[in-house]
C-alpha cells in the first residue's frame, strides 16, 4: 500500500476500481484499521467508513446494501439492517450509533483513502 501526505491528511492507496463492485464495497486494512470502501455506481460516488457496526460490534458494513434515504446515501448493516448516512456517519435508523466517516478519492483508477496524521 502507498501513502502520501497533503496538509493534516495521509492518503493511502487501497486498490483499484476495478477491486471494488458496482453499487457495492469492500474492506481495506489501513494501519491496522478496517476501513469500508463504497463505489456508489448509480450516484456515481465513492465513499469511506468504518467497517464496524457499532451495534453489535461486528466488521461487517462493507458487506452492507447502498441505498439512499430521501437522497442521502446509505448503507445498510446486513445482520440487523441499520442504516447509516455514507456522508455524515449518522445512524437513519432513529438509533443513537454513529461510524465514522473517510474522505476518498479517485484518481487514475487508484482509490485513496485519507486518515487524520
Amino acid at each position: 500500500m502507498n501513502s502520501m501526505t497533503t496538509t493534516d491528511i495521509l492518503w493511502h492507496r487501497v486498490a483499484t476500481v476495478q477491486d471494488i463492485p458496482e453499487n457495492g464495497g469492500a474492506c481495506a486494512l489501513i494501519d491496522g484499521k478496517q476501513i469500508a470502501i463504497y463505489n456508489f455506481t448509480r450516484r456515481g460516488e465513492w465513499y469511506a467508513t468504518d467497517n464496524l457496526c457499532p451495534h453489535r460490534q461486528q466488521m461487517i458494513l462493507s458487506r452492507g446494501m447502498i441505498g439512499d434515504m430521501q437522497g442521502e446515501p446509505k448503507v445498510a448493516c446486513p445482520f440487523h439492517k441499520k442504516t447509516f448516512s455514507l456522508k455524515s456517519g449518522a445512524c437513519l435508523s432513529g438509533d443513537n450509533y454513529e461510524i465514522k466517516t473517510y474522505p476518498i478519492k479517485v484518481e487514475d483508477g487508484l482509490i485513496y483513502v485519507g486518515l487524520n496524521v
